[in-house]
């Protein structure tokens, strides 16, 4: 068994408190202690930053509504530039990135897991299809619950919290999912039945079940059952002025159990100002900070052409109109859920967007716990993941994110507190969001740090003050122990690792769930479930499978 040997590199890794120059070992795809029986490989990182990959916990890589904006805009169907030491598979796509660029740019970035945040469950066979075809990174996906038949016909004749969590888990072991992520709770459904908004206590028209009431039960759900990951929220109300109450009751709602609200940059939204829109930034921060059982992460918008492709197709049918180019689609999903895609670009010139922009980092500064809080763009709903260097530096120099706030609509300037954050974040904050924090809300104990024993899925960039050029090109990255870009080109490209969760349930959900099956599906309930060796040979092209433990297991 040969050995890598990165020498005199400064090692980052906060899940250790470690922010030293060292070494570090790689063997049999691991950090180990030392070095083998076999030949030691060394290679020179003096002045070089070594952190564990990169996870994007939040990014929209696989799945229905992904392939509907893949064909909806052919005009995104621009050439990748991809450097490269390998005969490489040719792909394109700026927003709707297709599987094999979206895996070969964030390995160009240094990233080396993503997760999928909405798999539809009777559409999971397609998302787990593309993210395998996605080369190099490690994937997963959050099934999506809370707008579906059977859930909400349970939640109505006040079925016993125990059923619930056996069909929860049923599901995240039948779509071989890693978490569960709720949608506008009960906003699709309802959105079938005619009904343009729908708040956190409203009552569905037909089931009579509330928001409030689909949250506590699946966040009730997820936390016994111990999935490591807690319910994954995209509340109510998103993108509407005012939003913020919304946001801060659902905080409320589940009563202290571990809630993750994502792209809360887009539910943080006040009502003053000439156009009854402005930041609410402070507050939300503020209720994040006292609530430890709460985590987050941005869906930070940048400016510049991008996609917006949702399952709260109630929001995606309201901003239809506001669509560039002027195209869009929303569609009903068997009796799961829906979807709406609208091309979108955000200018700096608008109030809005400009605003928006601003929110998104006055959270990223006001929020305390890095550990509580993930960097994402709600990848393509914010904008591309191709982003995040730029992003990083916003978050890092403070004089290059006063430099691009004095470009924005005048109004938006008045109405943000961005210019009065002197905070800058360290590398090691950076780490935190990037690698670190994500890791840990996720139950990956094995990724996201520099210990022995942890995989050996590394970046190593060059320490640059521009942290735009740092991020953007690593100089080494490393996927189970070996080299996968060198000197910004691609020089392997290996399968990914399926990551999944199983915890257990009583299988008598599955006969009413058969008859369920047999009366409203096309789909036959005999087929639905994906096994290991399809999920692992079909799907994920021979990549391998990873079985998180939940809690108590």
């Amino acid at each position: 068994m040969s050995t890598t040997r990165l020498l005199n590199g400064r090692l980052i890794d906060p899940t250790r408190q470690l922010d030293a120059v060292g070494d570090l070992w790689l063997a049999d795809g691991r950090i180990v202690a030392g070095p083998g029986a076999g030949p030691v490989q060394e290679i020179d990182c003096s002045g070089l930053v070594v952190m564990a990959g990169g996870i994007d916990m939040h990014t929209h890589i696989g799945g229905g509504k992904v392939n509907i904006a893949r064909m909806l805009l052919p005009e995104d169907h621009q050439p990748v530039e991809v450097a490269t030491e390998l005969p490489l598979r040719s792909s394109c796509g700026h927003a709707a990135t297709p599987t094999l660029s979206a895996g070969y740019l964030y390995a160009l970035m240094g990233y080396t897991a993503c997760f999928e945040p909405a798999m539809l469950p009777v559409n999971a066979r397609q998302a787990h299809l593309e993210m395998g075809d996605t080369p190099i990174v490690d994937h997963g996906a959050y099934a999506m619950l809370g707008s579906d038949d059977f859930l909400l016909r349970l939640l109505a004749r006040q079925a016993p919290q125990e059923m619930i969590n056996d069909y929860v888990a049923w599901t995240l072991t039948a779509s071989q999912a890693m978490g569960i992520k709720v949608v506008n709770p009960g906003g699709i459904s309802a959105f079938k039945f005619n009904t343009r908004a729908f708040d956190l206590d409203d009552s569905h028209p037909h089931y009579g079940v509330t928001p409030r009431r689909i949250l506590q039960a699946l966040a009730r759900a997820v936390h016994e059952l111990g999935v490591p990951h807690p319910l994954h929220v995209h509340a109510s109300n998103l993108g509407a002025a005012g939003n913020l109450e919304t946001t801060l009751r659902t905080m409320a709602a589940v009563e202290g159990l571990p809630l993750h609200l994502t792209h809360i940059q887009f539910h943080s939204y006040g009502t003053e100002g000439e156009f009854k829109f402005s930041s609410g930034a402070t507050r939300i921060a503020e209720e994040v900070n006292r609530s430890s059982n709460i985590s987050i992460d941005i869906g930070q918008i940048m400016f510049g052409q991008t996609v917006t492709c949702s399952g709260d197709s109630m929001v995606q049918h309201r901003n239809a109109h506001l669509g560039s180019p002027k195209k869009w689609v929303v569609m009903d999903i068997e009796c799961d859920a829906g979807c709406g895609v609208v091309p979108f670009r955000y200018r700096d010139q608008s109030y809005v967007n400009a605003l928006q922009w601003a929110i998104g980092l006055e959270l990223f500064l006001l929020v305390e716990d890095p550990w509580r809080i993930v960097l994402t763009t709600d990848h393509p709903n914010g904008a591309p993941f191709t982003s995040y260097p730029h992003l990083i530096r916003l978050l890092c120099d403070k004089s290059f994110r006063d430099e691009q706030f004095a470009r924005l609509h005048p109004v938006a300037q008045q109405m943000s507190i961005l210019p009065q954050i002197k905070r800058e974040y360290t590398l090691s904050e950076i780490a935190i969001i990037t690698r670190a924090g994500p890791a840990r809300l996720l139950g990956m104990a094995d990724a996201g740090h520099l210990g022995v024993g942890a995989l050996a899925d590394l970046a190593i960039y060059r320490d640059d003050a521009d942290r735009e050029a740092m991020f953007a090109t690593p100089a080494w990255v490393f996927k189970g122990g070996e080299p996968v870009v060198r000197g910004g080109r691609i020089v392997a490209q290996p399968r990914g690792n399926t990551h999944v969760v199983r915890p257990g349930f009583d299988r008598n959900i599955e006969r009413e769930l058969a008859a369920y099956f047999a009366s409203h599906m096309t789909q036959g309930f005999a087929g639905f479930a994906i096994g290991d060796d399809e999920l692992c040979t079909a799907c994920n092209q021979g990549g391998g499978l990873i079985i998180h433990r939940h809690h108590g297991a």
